[in-house]
């Protein structure tokens, strides 16, 4: 439980609200986005080709299209929405109200999960790929691609335990050899092609047998586009580092689209020129599952066409970008959760730790690992529907975002790349459902865990602190003696309901009519809410002296001003209350969706929790 992180930030991503302390140029920050979206074309050219076939460089244009057109431009606008790192589900929070807002960021939070874990897991099991394929490995390890995958997921979880700092160096590095290496492979594939010109013939002639016309060959393309969208990958990432880039906001804001745009047109030209390679050399067969080439398109074309020394450096750079990718979507996971999921009262109190969340993480990958059988292939589809799930969260919330603004251009262009998205997102799900159970899994776990762990927390203080304007501070500073507070509905508020509250105060519970007694009034604001800030104000109303509160739940807010009362004044107050009617049942229902329900017992039960000394816990009484 070492390392606790503060439960109650705010959504501003995994440095708070302050920038961290080293910060770097835009472009060192690009390399740590690098090492999830570029690392994909370890993969992506070979699932590309087994899903599209001989289309799939044409279907990898529209691909990057989709990418320049209509990814980039949306998260450039969710850059200047959310400059802190909070991404587009922190923007879909604040747009969607009160318990809305809350279940969609727990749906999304699944998804997120997805795809983050099938990082993980295909990261790891495209590197096994590339350590067994190798020809320099023994032939011993020959068709134990899920224990090498289990065994370098567990590298991964022990570096992480025994403690992991992003390094920026490391990152830099790791992403410069990579891009360096693929680049002298597409050179040298390409410059083959062109020197053999009867290869393009022989793969225009494929084209042209299984579709007869351009227009047969676009919707063929725009059918396959979908199951690639791998090659999307690492935009939401992109936005997450905004905090690591040197300079003030509008510098930040400035190099972040500079870092999306630049790593997006490298991306493209990768993944255009990777596609033609990868389907005019490689043998269709070798694309298949057990080929040479499934899952690792490019690495297959260094070892033929570089030799095997170089395509040896090829693999141990690839296997190191991709472990590294999963260390940065672990590394995704750990703030992702705190930053949310603790501050709604939904997750156990050890969420807020790195080494509980490691291991809950790598089990999860573990059994992932195992039910796919370490197969890039297989994986694929649940990668893609995490991706695109974020991607049209991020659509959506642009696009209401632009037409709150009153820009009609922009939301009609925003909601038509929407609409694209959505597309891609139902066309993948269709083909490829496993992603969404995978997706729903995630979701139901964290809802079920939620909902859990809101019940059992329901009663702990849930005040970070109280603030009285100053009527509320003279009206404590002028109690004496004993204190008394009445609590109050505040839907009448008028004369008649005061004074009924003061006579029943006096019959049941003998208040003498001298004592000096306040009247507390709760409103509740967003019940959905778990921990926020008190603030009290004072009012006076046909003589009587009122403190009025604005807060996510009665019995919470009133424990906490009768502890601040006691330790700002010395003495125990008293409260009084008037008995409920209704189930029990229902009332704790209310309590924990609306923030009221039995407030006489529940106020009770979080001083009982808050204040273990009965005799300095303030005193609840109930006629």
């Amino acid at each position: 439980m070492e390392g606790l992180q503060q439960e109650d930030l705010r959504a501003l991503g995994p440095h708070g609200s302050h920038s961290p302390e080293k910060q770097y140029s835009w472009w060192r920050v690009m390399c740590l986005t690098g090492v999830d979206y570029f690392s994909s074309l370890g993969y992506q050219p070979g699932i590309a080709a087994l899903a599209a076939g001989s289309v799939s460089p044409m279907a990898t244009i529209l691909l990057v299209l989709l990418t320049l057109l209509g990814a980039l431009p949306v998260y450039r606008r969710v850059a200047v929405e959310s400059p802190h790192g909070q991404g587009s589900i922190a923007m879909l929070e604040g747009l969607a109200p009160r318990w809305w807002g809350k279940l969609v960021v727990l749906a999304l939070l699944g998804f997120a999960a997805t795809d983050f874990v099938i990082t993980i897991t295909l990261s790891a099991a495209d590197a096994s790929a590339h350590i067994l394929e190798n020809p320099f490995v023994p032939r011993a390890l020959s068709g134990q691609q899920v224990a090498v995958t289990i065994f370098l997921l567990a590298l991964l979880s022990a570096v992480f335990l025994m403690g992991f700092t992003e390094a920026i160096g490391v990152a830099v590095l790791v992403v410069g050899v990579y891009l360096v290496l693929n680049a002298v492979v597409v050179v040298r594939t390409i410059l083959y092609i062109l020197a053999h010109p009867g290869l393009i013939v022989d793969w225009e002639r494929m084209l042209t047998v299984q579709h007869a016309s351009p227009l047969g060959l676009l919707g063929v393309s725009l059918l396959v586009m979908p199951r690639l969208a791998l090659g999307l990958s690492g935009f939401e990432t992109g936005v997450a580092v905004m905090p690591l880039i040197k300079g003030d906001l509008p510098v930040r804001i400035r190099d972040a689209k500079r870092l999306l745009t630049t790593a997006a047109l490298i991306m493209s030209v990768f993944l255009i020129c990777s596609s033609f390679a990868t389907i005019i050399l490689i043998p269709e067969k070798e694309f298949q599952p057990g080929g040479k080439a499934n899952g690792r398109a490019l690495a297959y074309l260094a070892h033929a066409y570089l030799g095997n020394g170089f395509g040896t450096l090829y693999d141990v750079s690839t296997i190191g970008i991709l472990w590294f990718a999963g260390a940065s979507a672990l590394a995704g996971l750990i703030n992702l959760v705190p930053r949310y999921l603790p501050r709604y009262g939904m997750a156990p109190d050890w969420t807020r730790a790195v080494r509980p969340l490691v291991l809950v993480f790598t089990v999860v990958s573990f059994a992932i690992t195992l039910a796919f059988g370490a197969s890039v292939d297989a994986q694929g589809g649940a990668y893609a529907t995490g991706v695109l799930v974020l991607f049209l969260s991020a659509g959506v919330a642009v696009t209401v975002d632009a037409y709150r603004a009153g820009r009609r251009g922009r939301t009609r262009v925003f909601g038509l790349i929407t609409l694209v998205l959505a597309y891609t997102l139902a066309d993948n799900i269709r083909g490829r459902p496993e992603g969404v159970k995978i997706g729903a899994l995630f979701i139901a776990a964290i809802i079920v865990m939620s909902l859990i762990s809101r019940a059992t927390r329901s009663t702990e203080l849930r005040v970070s602190d109280v603030r009285l304007d100053t009527l509320a501070q003279e009206f404590i500073a002028d109690s004496t003696g004993e204190i008394h507070l009445i609590a109050n509905d505040p839907r009448r508020r008028d004369q008649a309901e005061y004074n009924a509250k003061l006579r029943e105060q006096w019959y049941t519970h003998r208040l003498r009519s001298s004592e000096p007694v306040m009247f507390v009034e709760v409103t509740v604001q967003d019940a959905s809410q778990f921990r926020s800030e008190l603030r009290v104000r004072g009012d006076v109303r046909y003589g009587h002296r009122i403190l009025r509160i604005e807060s996510a739940t009665v019995p919470n807010a009133l424990a906490a001003l009768l502890l601040y009362i006691r330790d700002r004044t010395g003495e125990v107050p008293n409260i009084y209350f008037h008995w409920g009617e209704g189930n029990p049942v229902l009332a704790m229902l209310r309590y924990l969706v609306f923030g009221g329900g039995d407030v006489p017992g529940m106020t009770r039960e979080v001083l009982r929790e808050a204040e273990p000394d009965p005799a300095r816990r303030p005193h609840v009484h109930v006629g």
